[in-house]
Formats: C-alpha cells, sequence, structure tokens
C-alpha cells in the first residue's frame, strides 16, 4: 500500500499529534503535491493549494448551515457549542451580516490606524516592567499582554477587571479543532464559557449604567434602539471578540520571534532595517500561520476546482498549506525571506468571513517587532530548538518562549 493509500484511509487530521503540532508543514507538502483535495473517508473535502482555498474561502456557495464545529450531535447543546453557534464566526447571512455590520465599526481602517499611540505605550510599558531583569517569557510577558490590554480597551473593560485576563490564555482552542475532544475538554470550555458569561453580564450592567466609545456600549445601544441583538447574541459576539482580538496577535508574535531566532540572518535583516518591518509581519504570518485551518458547510452542490462537492458536505481549508504553496509564492515558501516580494497570506481566512482584526493585528505585530529590536537588541530566544506547542491545531502558537538580553 502506497503512502497516499495509507494516509488517505485514516481519519482527517489524525497526524494531528505532537509531531504534527511541532511541523505541520511537511504534512501539508505531502498532502498538495499528492492529495490537494483529500476526501477523507468520514466524507470531508480538505483542500491544500493556495488556488483553492482562497477560491472556496470567497464562494457564497460555501457557508456554515449555523455550524461549522467538528462536534458530533450529542455535544449540540454543550453551553460552550451554543454560544459558539450563536457568534458570526459561524453564522450566514443574514444573520452575519447584520452582527457583523455593528461591530464592524470598531475596526474601520480610521479607528484601528488611530489606535497606534496606545499600542506603542502598552509595548512600552510592558517591556518597562522586565528591562531590569534581564530575561522574560515572550509568551506571557509579552506577546499575550499586548493583544489583550488592546482588545480590553476596545471591549472597554475597566482597568480593575483586568488582572484575571493579562494573567492567563482564555481561549481553549480544542474546542474548534478538527480532531476528537475529550469530555474533560469540553467541560473545561463549558466551565470557562459559564465563567466569562458571568462577567460579561457584569459588564453590561456597568456599561448600561456608564456607557463609553467603546464597542461593549456601541453593541448595548444598538440593542436598545431595536437592532434585533438579543443579549446572547452580544454575550456570544463579545466572547468572539475578546478570544480573536489577543490569541492571534499573541500567536504572531510568539511564532514570529521563534522563527527569527531559529533564522538569525532574517532577524539581522528586519533589526537593521526597520522599514522592512511591515514586510516581514506579512512574512512570517506565511511561514508560521497563527491560525492554521478554517471549515466551511456546502449550502449548496458545488464544485472548487477539480472537486465536486454535494450539498451538506464537510470542507476544510487548511491556511498554513496554503501559505506554503509554491505556486503562489516567490522562492522557496519554506524559507523564511522577509524580503520576499509580494507577500500575500491567507492567515486571516477570506471572503465574508476575513478576519475583522486583520489590520490591528498587523499593527500591535509591526509595533511590537520594532520596539523589541529597538529596546532590547541584545534579545535572544533561551533555546529556539526545544519549544513546547499548545495542544491545538486550529490555533497555533508556543506555550512559552523563554528569552535573555
Amino acid at each position: 500500500m502506497s503512502e497516499a493509500e495509507t494516509l488517505a484511509e485514516k481519519p482527517a487530521f489524525a497526524f494531528g499529534g505532537p509531531a504534527f503540532r511541532a511541523n505541520p508543514y511537511p504534512g501539508y507538502k505531502f498532502l498538495r503535491e499528492n492529495m490537494p483535495v483529500w476526501h477523507t473517508p468520514d466524507g470531508r473535502f480538505v483542500f491544500s493549494r493556495h488556488e483553492d482555498v482562497t477560491t472556496l474561502l470567497r464562494d457564497p456557495r460555501l457557508g456554515h448551515a449555523n455550524d461549522g464545529t467538528e462536534m458530533p450531535p450529542e455535544f449540540a447543546n454543550e453551553p460552550a457549542l451554543r454560544g459558539l453557534r450563536r457568534s458570526m464566526v459561524l453564522l450566514d447571512p443574514p444573520a452575519h451580516t447584520r452582527i457583523r455590520g455593528l461591530v464592524a465599526k470598531a475596526f474601520s481602517a480610521r479607528r484601528v490606524e488611530d489606535l497606534r499611540p496606545r499600542i506603542e505605550q502598552i509595548v512600552d510599558q510592558l517591556i518597562d516592567a522586565v528591562i531590569e531583569r534581564g530575561e522574560m517569557d515572550i509568551i506571557a510577558d509579552f506577546a499575550h499582554k499586548l493583544p489583550v490590554t488592546v482588545i480590553c480597551d476596545m471591549l472597554g473593560i475597566p482597568e480593575e477587571d483586568r488582572a484575571p485576563f493579562l494573567a492567563q490564555a482564555q481561549v481553549l482552542g480544542r474546542i474548534i479543532d478538527p480532531v476528537p475532544i475529550s469530555r474533560a475538554d469540553l467541560d473545561a470550555s463549558n466551565a470557562r464559557a459559564a465563567k466569562m458569561g458571568l462577567y460579561w453580564a457584569k459588564l453590561f450592567a456597568y456599561r448600561r449604567e456608564n456607557p463609553g466609545d467603546d464597542l461593549t456600549s456601541g453593541l448595548l445601544l444598538a440593542r436598545q434602539e431595536n437592532d434585533a441583538l438579543s443579549d446572547d447574541e452580544i454575550t456570544s459576539n463579545i466572547g468572539l471578540l475578546f478570544a480573536a482580538g489577543h490569541e492571534t496577535t499573541a500567536n504572531l508574535i510568539g511564532n514570529g520571534m521563534l522563527a527569527l531566532a531559529r533564522n538569525l540572518e532574517q532577524r539581522e535583516i528586519l533589526a537593521g532595517n526597520f522599514d522592512l518591518i511591515s514586510n516581514g509581519v506579512e512574512e512570517m504570518l506565511r511561514y508560521d500561520s497563527p491560525v492554521q485551518l478554517t471549515g466551511r458547510t456546502a449550502l449548496h452542490d458545488t464544485k472548487v476546482g477539480d472537486a465536486e462537492i454535494p450539498q451538506g458536505a464537510r470542507v476544510m481549508a487548511l491556511l498554513g498549506a496554503a501559505n506554503h504553496d509554491a505556486a503562489a509564492y516567490e522562492g522557496d515558501p519554506e524559507v523564511l525571506d522577509v524580503v520576499r516580494p509580494s507577500v500575500k497570506p491567507v492567515s486571516f481566512g477570506g471572503g465574508i468571513h476575513f478576519c475583522l482584526g486583520a489590520q490591528l493585528a498587523r499593527i500591535e505585530g509591526e509595533i511590537a517587532f520594532r520596539k523589541l529590536f529597538e529596546r532590547l537588541p541584545n534579545l535572544r530566544v533561551t533555546d529556539p530548538k526545544n519549544v513546547e506547542w499548545k495542544e491545538t491545531v486550529t490555533l497555533r502558537g508556543l506555550k512559552a518562549l523563554p528569552a535573555t538580553w
């Protein structure tokens, strides 16, 4: 039996274990070259080529049908899943259009660009807090705290409420993974959803009494003006924005710093020319994407490339694989090249579900890398060869990244 036949007989992402999490890209390359459309035994269509992935992300015939998770039917009423399914990330038009239209006002290009001075201030404060120590965990001390502080600002979370959010990651990414979830993981997701739900209720009460120029106040005002957003919808989508608003940016910074530590000549290029950092961020997004995949459901019979997809079939787009497709990028896509021309990663998805926070994540990344190079020029990752990755497939990020200077 050939290697391709052996892999094809396995359930989708059976290779999502520790070795795969450490480096999924050889597996992606194998799929692109041998099974660019992998029709798995359980009926899913898995796409790994850039052309196919970008096509299906824009195709309105592929949506979510108010689903999009990989949970078995018996888990449908689990609290964490009910909340996730009310969020715009798993909704189709017109519900998606209505909610995204309200939220998008806070992420307009002008409003996000105006956040630059505040992001600069936060980055400086985080570096100030560790600079005399001569060491830090890039993830816990910096990459996590920066986007959490920014999204807390945007959501109008009072300063006195922020310590628990800053102290630990608030995202349990296993619930959106395409691999079986344990009862323990699901229980943990439910507990976290319940805890966060209680906090959001407290925040809503506070912002109804003390409205501000923040996204939470805006959504509550829209509710009061009969914009048809229920409190449950506001809760689900505020929770989504909080999670998405920090997890992907933290992973961008952590994955990027590790990639530069493993490719010191590329780090020196960026550290020596800050004008290249914007392009460098795009390349780091491409090279080791913070979000590795996304799912869809065929709302109608659909054709993507050469694949005939029947209505109701599940579809998976491997963003990380598309980002390493030699047909889409100049040079060797398996190599980090911060001066690579025309880098357009698909890390933020596409179509109507293109990440609302993409511009914000890019700005946070640009400022973070520039400030780290500028203020900590001797910063070095302690052991770039031996790192521990989070136990998730969809969201790719490090548990820790110790560094000294």
